[in-house]
């Protein structure tokens, strides 16, 4: 029988969540059927509908209901960030496993509760940073640690798009001081979750936060202080000694779901742009002098997991089937074999990352990554 499933919040993460537990069985051919026993959300009405178009068994308003139900294995967190950890430490003491949306948390405070939480419960707690499920990010990965471009020396992270470019967009919940630094939380932490699988970790920074505009509309008619910061730069040094810079920005028009990465070595470069999913460029020194150049690789079969969705190359990969990977990758975890995944315990490294970033803001100085 096939592990029950939990599911707190029906977003558009909610979504994600939803079709990866639908689908993993069908793309894989070798799990059981996850069994989607109940979703939670804020109201009765809402979890109603939303239980039924994702194909659940039963639904609530409270996200407690689930804790308390044997059948349920492992659930799913898709709330809004600053119910992460409440969520999170309960599901963990409760006996299940747990795959938490991110950021982590909102505090280093609850990043480190829910951390001690998983160490407790002796469950699998993974963090959604499917990003890294690309296969054309396990080919970087893979290129780097072969030494095809040497001895990594500088990296580039940048992150962008343009959900809040506009001046007019009403003031929500991303805004608030209580989700979050702003841009450093809801961005940065993807491509610092790359970094963590392509490189290593961060040592120490130093960085910069703005606010494009100081306050919002609201749908009542009036203006809010945009708590936040929208965008956020930095310096870094990595533990193995490479350079880097960070650039993430949701106020850049234009922009849709970009995350490029840089990755320069001693002996060649890779390129990887998010909005082009499906491309990796890489530069090798080894090639001869006069035919030395960036080739782009197109996702293939023989890039897998890409075998288990397309028999074809080029057709390409798409977010919701990252999150497919990540679920099945979530499932060998909890089946005790090796899994490619962002516990809590490497989790709470990339908000301890973020929170040094926000403080070197602060202090305006370089400030280590404890």
């Amino acid at each position: 029988m096939g592990l029950g499933v939990g599911l707190i919040g029906s977003g558009y993460m909610g979504k994600c969540h939803a079709l990866a537990w639908t689908s993993v069985a069908t793309v894989f051919g070798d799990v059981e059927r996850p069994r989607l026993l109940a979703l939670a959300d804020a109201t009765e009405e809402l979890a109603q509908r939303q239980g039924r178009a994702f194909g659940f068994a039963r639904a609530t308003g409270d996200w407690r209901d689930l804790l308390s139900d044997p059948a349920i294995d492992v659930i799913s967190i898709a709330a809004p960030n600053q119910f992460h950890a409440e969520m999170a430490v309960a599901a963990l003491e409760a006996g299940k496993h747990v795959w938490c949306e991110k950021p982590m948390a909102t505090s280093l405070a609850d990043a480190e509760r829910m951390t001690q939480a998983a160490r407790r419960s002796g469950r699998i707690a993974i963090l959604g940073y499917n990003y890294i499920q690309n296969p054309m990010i396990r080919l970087a990965r893979a290129i780097i640690a072969e030494g095809r471009i040497g001895t990594v020396n500088h990296i580039r992270l940048e992150m962008d798009e343009d959900y809040m470019a506009d001046a007019a967009e009403p003031f929500y919940w991303k805004s608030e001081k209580t989700s979050g630094y702003g841009a450093l939380d809801d961005f940065a932490v993807h491509p610092l979750s790359l970094l963590s699988v392509l490189h290593g970790r961060i040592a120490e920074v130093a960085a910069d936060m703005a606010k494009p505009y100081q306050t919002r509309p609201t749908r009542e008619g009036g203006t809010r202080t945009v708590e936040n910061h929208d965008i956020s730069s930095a310096l870094f040094r990595t533990e193995e000694g490479a350079s880097g810079v960070l650039m993430v920005n949701r106020s850049a028009w234009g922009r849709k779901g970009r995350i490029a990465l840089q990755i320069y070595g001693s002996e060649g470069s890779i390129l990887f742009d998010q909005e082009r999913m499906n491309e990796l460029q890489l530069y090798t020194t080894a090639d001869p002098g006069g035919l030395q150049g960036f080739r782009t690789v197109l996702a293939a079969p023989v890039h897998r997991p890409y075998d288990r969705f397309i028999p074809a190359p080029g057709h390409g990969l798409g977010f919701n089937e990252l999150k497919a990977i990540e679920c099945r990758e979530l499932l060998a975890a909890i089946e005790g074999a090796p899994a490619h995944v962002i516990t809590f315990e490497e989790g709470l490294r990339i908000e301890r990352t973020v929170h040094a970033m926000a403080a070197s803001a602060l202090a305006r100085e370089w400030v280590p990554v404890g």
